[in-house]
């Protein structure tokens, strides 16, 4: 590539002095803070500045500044403008007929801005050293937790446990019950239909041969042959019946009593 062509990886040349804006005074935020840092300076209460020397320390300033074109910042050059305005009120005597403020007045309004400014940074710096979590300040670690150990030791007596038992044991059961109402045979409702069925007959003729009708009722075939036999044992004893069984455990076998046995 030739020499004379342009070189476009070249780093570009820095601007010249006098192209080069300095917006930023020594790192102040305004005009304000300026007057308050050159006052801080005379090591003596806001109270009992000179205002005549803190507005020609600000003026001298801004004149040093003015030599590398802070020209753009127009607040401090506002500032210095009532700095000169208040610098003139403070040395010419007031008039009579004059209704502007006083330079005293001025003043006192400037030394009342920088006490609140100073008042202002003192409460920011100081929340802004406070302890912060995690660096000065540290949370408290999880709390260890107590471990119960429970055991439980029963002492009952054996009516206090089938009482306890009886008690759950009601709570289960349905409040609403009703009995069954059941058909029982007496022993003389037995007699009396025995006694028809059988008649005069002098045959063997099982016993269940003349309750047939009476016991395809499931619910009365226990009660039916229980006050049955019960009552012809009675008749029997009676003389009325005669009972008698083959085998163990086989059918019996009824028939009228004869008086004179052939």
């Amino acid at each position: 590539m030739n020499s004379a062509q342009t070189n476009w990886f070249d780093t570009p040349a820095p601007p010249a002095d006098d192209d080069i804006l300095f917006v930023d005074v020594g790192g102040y935020e305004g005009p304000l803070d300026l007057l308050l840092d050159l006052a801080r300076r005379q090591k003596v209460d806001l109270a009992a500045i000179s205002i005549l020397a803190l507005a020609e320390q600000y003026l001298l300033f801004i004149d040093k500044v003015r030599e590398k074109r802070i020209e753009v910042a127009a607040d401090y050059l506002v500032m210095a403008a009532w700095l000169a305005y208040l610098k003139s009120r403070l040395m010419v005597p007031q008039a009579a007929s004059d209704d502007e403020p006083s330079g005293e007045m001025l003043a006192a309004m400037l030394q009342f801005r920088l006490k609140r400014l100073e008042a202002m940074r003192t409460v920011a710096s100081q929340l802004m050293n406070r302890p912060r979590l995690g660096l000065q300040v540290y949370a408290r670690g999880m709390p260890e937790p107590i471990q119960i150990d429970r055991k439980s030791l029963w002492e009952a007596s054996l009516y206090e446990l089938l009482k306890a038992y009886s008690v759950q044991r009601e709570k289960g059961v349905v409040t609403d019950y009703a009995p069954i109402q059941r058909t029982v045979w007496s022993l003389q409702d037995a007699r009396d239909i025995l006694q028809r069925l059988i008649g005069d007959s002098f045959d063997w003729v099982p016993m269940d041969s003349y309750l047939i009708d009476y016991l395809a009722s499931p619910t009365e075939r226990a009660t039916i042959r229980a006050s049955t036999f019960a009552s012809s044992l009675e008749l029997v004893r009676q003389g009325q019946i005669d009972i008698r069984q083959s085998e163990t455990f086989g059918p019996l076998f009824v028939r009228r009593h004869r008086s004179n046995p052939s």
